[in-house]
C-alpha cells in the first residue's frame, strides 16, 4: 500500500510536464534536509512553477486516497494544494521538528498556503500536536481556510474534543459554510450541541433572518421539550427544505409527541 506522499506524487507525476516534475522533485530532495527556508520558498513558487489547476481525480483515484489514509478526500484539490501538502509531508522524519515548522509558517500563510497546509492535516506526523493551530485557523474569517480544516476530512472527527467540535459547527454556521461535508456530524452529535443550535435558530428567528435545513440533523437525537416545539414549527413551514428537515429530525428524536407531529408530515416521510 502507497503512503499518502507517494499517493500524491503518483498524481502529480502523472499531471505535471517533465520540466515541472523535475523542478518539484529537486525541490522535495532539498526539503529532505530539513531547511526551513527551503520550504518556505518552495511553498512559494509551487503555484508559480506548477500551476493551480484542478486535479480532476479520477474515482480510481479517490479510493486510492482512502486506501492510504481512511477518511482522506481530496476530491476539491488542485495541483498546487498537492504539491504543498507533498512538500511538507517531505520534511525530515521528526515529530518535534514538525510541529516547530507548522507552527512557524501557518501564521504567516497567505490564504492559498493556509488552504494547503490545513488540507494536509490528517496527513502529517503528530497531528493530533497540531490541533491548537486547526482551532486557529477555525477563528479566522476565511471561509476556503475554514473549509480546508472542518471540510472533507476525518482530522475534526478524529482530534476535537466536544467544546471544539461544536464549535466548528456552531461557526460553520455563522459564516455561510455547509454542514453536510463535515465527516462524523451525526457520529459526533451530542445533546450540547443540540441546545447550541436551537438557541441559534431562535436567535436567528427573532431577527427575521434564514436558518439553513441543515441546522436540525445534529438536533433530532436530542430532541426533547422545547427542541420539539422548535421541529413543530419547521413541521408547518410553506418551505419543502424545511418540513424534510423537521422529519428527519423527529423519526430521529422517537419521542411520542415526535411521532404526533410526523403525521402531519405524510409526504416527507413515504
Amino acid at each position: 500500500m502507497r503512503t499518502a506522499g507517494e499517493t500524491l506524487h503518483g498524481w502529480l507525476r502523472n499531471r505535471l510536464a517533465a520540466d515541472k516534475l523535475d523542478w518539484l522533485d529537486g525541490q522535495l530532495k532539498r526539503l529532505a534536509e530539513g531547511r526551513e527556508r527551503d520550504l518556505v520558498v518552495t511553498l512559494g513558487l509551487i503555484p508559480r512553477k506548477l500551476g493551480k489547476a484542478d486535479l480532476a481525480l479520477s474515482a480510481e483515484e479517490l479510493a486510492d486516497a482512502e486506501a492510504a489514509r481512511p477518511g482522506w478526500d481530496p476530491r476539491d484539490w488542485t495541483i498546487d494544494r498537492a504539491a504543498r501538502v507533498l512538500a511538507l509531508l517531505s520534511l525530515p522524519d521528526d515529530e518535534d521538528a514538525f510541529v516547530a515548522t507548522f507552527s512557524a509558517i501557518a501564521p504567516s500563510a497567505d490564504a492559498a498556503e493556509a488552504i494547503a497546509l490545513f488540507s494536509g492535516l490528517p496527513l502529517y506526523p503528530a497531528r493530533a500536536r497540531l490541533e491548537a493551530q486547526a482551532a486557529e485557523a477555525l477563528r479566522g474569517n476565511i471561509r476556503a481556510v475554514f473549509e480546508a480544516v472542518a471540510h472533507r476530512s476525518p482530522y475534526p472527527r478524529e482530534q476535537f474534543d466536544q467544546d471544539r467540535w461544536n464549535q466548528m459547527v456552531l461557526k460553520a454556521l455563522f459564516i455561510g459554510s455547509t454542514l453536510h461535508p463535515m465527516q462524523g456530524l451525526d457520529e459526533r452529535a451530542n445533546a450540547e450541541l443540540a441546545r447550541i443550535l436551537c438557541d441559534y435558530a431562535h436567535e436567528r428567528w427573532a431577527a427575521g433572518r434564514l436558518i439553513t435545513p441543515e441546522l436540525w440533523r445534529s438536533v433530532g437525537p436530542f430532541a426533547r421539550g422545547d427542541m420539539i416545539d422548535d421541529l413543530k414549527r419547521l413541521a408547518a413551514s410553506a418551505d419543502p427544505r424545511e418540513r424534510e428537515a423537521a422529519a428527519l429530525a423527529l423519526v430521529a428524536s422517537g419521542q411520542p409527541e415526535a411521532d404526533q407531529i410526523l403525521m402531519t408530515l405524510e409526504d416527507e416521510t413515504r
